[in-house]
């Protein structure tokens, strides 16, 4: 029986067999992440420097595309590395940090996700009451909440996971490090402890969850009650984008831990570990400058001044 203490790195799953696929698996992760490195980068700038996009719902989205901008950089250099020298060895040490900031900033996602659910729903439902319920400070207030509560859950699952002993080596199925790769190589029953774990952020994740569906019932009551069609359009206009990084976001999660075994296979594992760990970060900037005519037109007013 060995131990996590007798192990000094851990081997990840290669994203391809031979060279030439390797290399191509370098450009298109290459390629995915500058597109949300660039994409996230002018929303932060053009938020930051816009002072009409001062407003509760634009700060929010910066902090999500913070959120963005860590997730991708935590899993997505080492995986390139891997694949342009030709490795699979990950250390011990860099495999904790790997699942703590990864857990950290898609923890801290799912709870801004949630608060901007809040902020849609006092707006078209409350709109008298907006400039109270979301104040400066309270904005404040529910943001570093999120962040705190990303912490939170990504330091005790860290902490709980690698405290556990390890007795079926070191060879994860996975490109890149996560709790149910590390579950799946721990000595028998002794994993129960994390899964208690796992259990309560379920249930945390299933009542913000709860809460999202019954804020969405109540916009569309309100938004059936608006008498003109051009108000509606523009109240719903405002919850597209949320609902497609939401939906985007919940899926490919779901999916790709809930699918059932008999179609698991590792090819498809990678494919569904790179739709929910790298896709969505370049693509929220993208849903949210499609659909937000204010935000687009701050994006290029940016770039045109970069530019010139």
């Amino acid at each position: 029986m060995s131990n996590s203490n007798s192990i000094s790195h851990f081997h990840l799953l290669a994203l391809a067999d031979t060279w030439q696929l390797q290399l191509l698996h370098f450009c298109l992760l290459l390629g995915i992440s500058l597109a949300a490195l660039l994409g996230n980068g002018l929303i932060i700038n053009a938020i930051g420097c816009g002072h009409h996009l001062h407003t509760p719902m634009f700060f929010f989205l910066l902090n999500l595309a913070l959120s963005d901008l860590g997730s991708i950089c935590t899993t997505v250099p080492k995986a390139m590395h891997n694949s342009l020298w030709n490795t699979r060895n990950i250390s011990y040490s860099g495999c904790a940090a790997q699942v703590f900031f990864f857990l950290f900033f898609v923890g801290a996602e799912y709870s801004l996700l949630t608060i901007m659910c809040y902020d849609r729903y006092v707006s078209i439902c409350k709109p008298l009451h907006y400039g109270t319920l979301l104040g400066s400070r309270a904005c404040v207030h529910m943001a570093a909440a999120a962040w705190a509560s990303g912490f939170l859950n990504s330091l005790l699952h860290t902490a709980n996971t690698f405290s556990l002993p390890l007795c079926h080596g070191n060879a994860q199925g996975q490109f890149f490090c996560e709790i149910p790769q590390i579950l799946k190589l721990s000595c028998y029953k002794s994993y129960l402890r994390e899964l208690r774990l796992i259990a309560v952020t379920v249930c945390v994740v299933s009542g913000c969850f709860v809460f999202i569906v019954f804020s969405y019932v109540q916009i569309f009551r309100a938004v059936l009650r608006i008498p003109s069609e051009q108000g509606r359009h523009k109240a719903i206009s405002t919850c597209l984008p949320h609902l497609a990084v939401l939906s985007l976001f919940l899926s490919s999660i779901m999916f790709a831990h809930l699918k059932p075994l008999s179609i698991s296979s590792p090819s498809l594992d990678v494919a569904l570990s790179v739709l929910y760990s790298v896709v969505p970060p370049a693509l929220n900037p993208v849903i949210y400058s499609l659909r937000n005519q204010e935000l687009k037109a701050a994006v290029q007013t940016l770039m045109n001044g970069r530019f010139q």
